[in-house]
Parts: C-alpha cells; sequence; structure tokens
C-alpha cells in the first residue's frame, strides 16, 4: 500500500479535503496523511463542504509537515504550489506532484465548493496511478 503526504502552506483547507477523499476513495488502496508547511486550524467552511458530500473530516487536525520523515512516504502531492519550498528529501520521493489548485481562503462557499471538485477528480487519478 502507497503511503501518500498531502502537504499545503497551512494544512487547513485544499490538504484536508484531499486527506479526506485519500481516506475514503482509497481505503485499503493508499495510506494517506496531510500536513502544512506551518501547522493552523482546520478551516469550518472546508469541514462543511466535505459533510455535504458526505465526507466527515471533523476530527482531522492541522500538522506541519516537520512533524513527519519524508522516508515514510511513496508520493508527496503539493496542493498549493508550495513545492518549491519543500526541503529537497520531499520532493525527491518516488513520486511529487505540484497541483497548484486555487485556496478558497475568504471566498465565497462555491469556490469551497469548486476547489472540493477539482480536488476529488485529481486525488481519484492519483489512486488509480499509484495502488
Amino acid at each position: 500500500m502507497k503511503r501518500v503526504m498531502f502537504v499545503c502552506k497551512k494544512n487547513s483547507r485544499r490538504s484536508h479535503m484531499a486527506e479526506g477523499f485519500g481516506k475514503t476513495l482509497g481505503k485499503n488502496k493508499i495510506s494517506v496523511t496531510s500536513s502544512g508547511l506551518e501547522a493552523s486550524q482546520v478551516d469550518p467552511i472546508t469541514v462543511q463542504v466535505m459533510n455535504e458530500i458526505g465526507i466527515d473530516i471533523s476530527d482531522q487536525t492541522s500538522k506541519a509537515l516537520s512533524d513527519f520523515n519524508p522516508e515514510n512516504y511513496d508520493a508527496v502531492i503539493s496542493l498549493c504550489g508550495c513545492g518549491v519550498n519543500l526541503p529537497e528529501a520531499w520532493v525527491l520521493r518516488e513520486v511529487f506532484e505540484d497541483w497548484q489548485l486555487d485556496d478558497p481562503e475568504g471566498q465565497p462557499i462555491e469556490t469551497f465548493r469548486r476547489v472540493r471538485d477539482e480536488v476529488k477528480e485529481r486525488v481519484a487519478k492519483l489512486i488509480e496511478s499509484v495502488s
């Protein structure tokens, strides 16, 4: 089973959506964690838009990438274009992708939903490619 790290700047929106989809769509196929270049908190609107489609991420917490070891992961996915800021060991994993998805912070809920749907599509493709 491939181990996937989803990383973003603050681990509060996009990376949590990806973690939720990874755990749901990738159940028994991939192992998933999310983190941020810095830890913050999970955006309540992110929890809300994931709940709308039946995925409960209310138990997920924001974690700092520095709390993890790159050698424990096969795939690293940056959701915000922050790949250039990652320590080299993270970028050199078996799979590295930088998705550069819009940050919905401060945007209308429709933007959160659009980003959520984009994250779902990308995570589904990732699961197919690594499992």
